[in-house]
């Protein structure tokens, strides 16, 4: 595949935009792409009602003739005069998608909102940050750091919301801090190598690496690939901050690197991964700033107090403290979760929610805690396989398990939802999964006030 390499004017141009979203991911590209002049045709394979909160939100487009919306497969009558396709980057395997290839093959430019949005920016202002654990997490960490020290700063990409209704806010002296996924990084940088005029950005971070999301992925090597192409496409003056596991990948870039192989300690957000995510926060602020006082960004991000399902002190009652860390969907990140925890509380007195939807993950080691808990109650489509290796209960729903949990607690216990699983078995996303984990932790038990520390 090989989109044309120049700039595009959206102005009277037909567009197809493939896929709304239930929540909404296609709503903003859809409503800037209008602004910019274009006639948008939105397909999506869900039902109306399915994706009525998204479509309320482009309610005053669709009563014009600028919008139109169809349900239903995409097929290749849909892009039939068009001249853009925006894919959702969510798509698997694009490249074995029959209608992206059908718009490749006639000739229709391929791009994604992260594309079009990389376009509007100076990349000179960019810190980008990607990694199988932790990108979210220090991609705050980053923000914060800059808000908190006086800077401008946006934060945008993988962690949710649309970039393009904010453009008007990014001058000179705005830092945007992008977290990339591997797909966002494939469709900027590694689609087709169909893009050498698109620059990296002035920082990039890549916190770890894992094997995760084989399923849009394919294989290993294809998701590795696309995590390193972030760097091998650095210009020399850029700077590439690689977490210590990645000392190897150094060679793959023309940038300067750096190894982020400190800790900050004495953070507001648990465990030795944060305290490794600090340090990388703190290298990247340093990197793209003229603080002189490093003391100053140390401090601001100490001051993080943590993402909503990531590792997030949620509850407490009753001596037990309930932590929501959904974000979870990769064995790994449990395993670093229990660390954390297990730096105030010994293992023993950790309840552990695991499972979810199969992503192919090697699930052994997340069995292997099982003996060294209070409790493991796996749940969702992977739980199964998981209690039969370990004997304990299968409790199938996250409902069922935290049932079980409120029976076995004691004061002093901690009630962990880590699944290293993905969420959509049983629910929507993994945010509906932790909002769900929340209430039942507050329905289940009463609800004293309890001091947010571990």
């Amino acid at each position: 595949m090989n989109p044309s390499n120049t700039e595009f004017d959206f102005a009277n141009k037909r567009v197809v935009v493939m896929g709304l979203g239930r929540f909404g991911g296609g709503v903003g590209v859809t409503r800037w792409l209008i602004n910019q002049g274009a006639n948008v045709l939105v397909t999506d394979q869900a039902d109306a009602d399915t994706l009525a909160s998204s479509i309320e939100q482009l309610a005053d487009l669709l009563s014009t003739q600028r919008l139109e919306m169809i349900h239903g497969p995409h097929t290749n009558a849909l892009l039939e005069q068009a001249d853009l396709l925006v894919v959702n980057p969510a798509v698997p395997m694009p490249w074995n998608n029959p209608f992206i290839n059908h718009a490749y093959t006639t000739g229709v430019r391929i791009t994604t909102e992260i594309e079009i949005v990389y376009r509007q920016l100076n990349p000179f202002n960019i810190i980008a940050v990607t990694g199988s654990a932790g990108k979210s997490t220090t991609s705050a960490m980053i923000h914060h750091a800059l808000k908190t020290t006086g800077q401008k700063t946006i934060l945008a990409g993988n962690i949710g919301g649309s970039l393009l209704s904010q453009l008007e806010e990014i001058d000179d002296e705005t830092t945007v801090v992008l977290e990339l996924s591997s797909a966002m990084i494939y469709w900027l940088w590694e689609y087709g190598s169909a893009l050498p005029t698109l620059q990296g950005p002035q920082v990039a971070c890549i916190t770890n690496y894992m094997p995760n999301h084989l399923d849009w992925h394919g294989c290993e090597t294809h998701y590795q690939d696309s995590k390193k192409q972030l760097i091998s496409t650095l210009p020399s003056t850029s700077i590439a901050i690689l977490g210590s596991s990645l000392q190897s990948w150094a060679s793959l870039t023309k940038a300067t690197v750096q190894l982020s192989q400190e800790l900050v300690h004495d953070c507001a957000t648990p465990g030795k991964h944060n305290a490794m995510n600090a340090a990388m926060a703190v290298q990247a602020v340093v990197a793209c700033t003229q603080i002189e006082d490093q003391d100053s960004i140390i401090q601001a991000v100490r001051t993080f107090a943590g993402l909503p399902h990531r590792l997030n002190l949620c509850h407490c009652a009753n001596g037990i403290k309930f932590y929501n860390d959904s974000k979870s969907t990769v064995p790994q990140a449990t395993l670093l979760a229990v660390d954390a925890i297990a730096e105030h509380i010994p293992r023993n007195q950790v309840h552990l929610i695991v499972g979810g939807a199969d992503k192919g993950s090697d699930l052994s080691s997340i069995a292997a805690l099982h003996d060294q808990l209070a409790g493991l109650y796996p749940i969702g489509k992977t739980g199964h396989s998981l209690a039969q290796c370990t004997n304990a209960n299968y409790c199938e729903t996250l409902d069922n398990a935290m049932t079980h949990v409120v029976r076995a607690v004691k004061p002093g216990d901690v009630v962990l939802l880590s699944p290293g699983c993905a969420s959509w078995d049983q629910f929507t996303n993994y945010e509906q999964r932790g909002d769900r984990f929340v209430s039942l932790a507050k329905q289940l038990t009463q609800s004293p006030s309890c001091s947010p520390r571990s």
